[in-house]
């Protein structure tokens, strides 16, 4: 004979699971992932850029700002012809937002990026890069590598 607090336990539980929706039948929602938005300001020449290829750039990337003309909100970091940036394209060298955005650049080619925070630095601060950020940054393929 089960005791008025096992039958009451039983019921409890019944109860919680009824509202918390324990329906199988529900469909699940995933949200769409984020993607970068790129915007190629001048094509360039030359064999495309792909997974592997080390590439030679110059940048200059913006907070996103959506009051700002062309979203551009603080300046947080730049490279120049006098310093250019090199980097395995697709290895996991640069930000995710970098891996997916420059791929398909020719050299000469300018590109802007508008990378989500989940593509960029997440919700880790970095330097001049507040958590959950939302990045611009223009791109100019200097050089591709095979």
């Amino acid at each position: 004979m089960k005791s008025i607090f096992n039958i009451l336990a039983s019921l409890a539980c019944a109860l919680a699971f009824t509202a918390c929706g324990g329906n199988d039948d529900a469909p699940v929602t995933t949200p769409a992932p984020e993607v970068v938005t790129k915007v190629d300001l001048a094509v360039g020449t030359g064999i495309e850029a792909i997974t592997g290829d080390n590439v030679t750039v110059t940048y200059t990337g913006w907070l996103y700002d959506e009051t700002k003309t062309e979203n551009k909100g603080t300046q947080f970091d730049q490279r120049t012809a006098e310093s250019p940036y090199t980097f395995p394209l697709g290895k996991g060298a640069v930000i995710a937002g970098w891996d997916q955005g420059v791929v398909g650049m020719r050299q000469g080619g300018k590109r802007r990026l508008v990378v989500p925070a989940s593509l960029g630095y997440g919700a880790t601060a970095s330097e001049k890069i507040p958590a959950n950020s939302k990045l611009v940054f223009e791109i100019e393929m200097l050089a591709i590598k095979r």
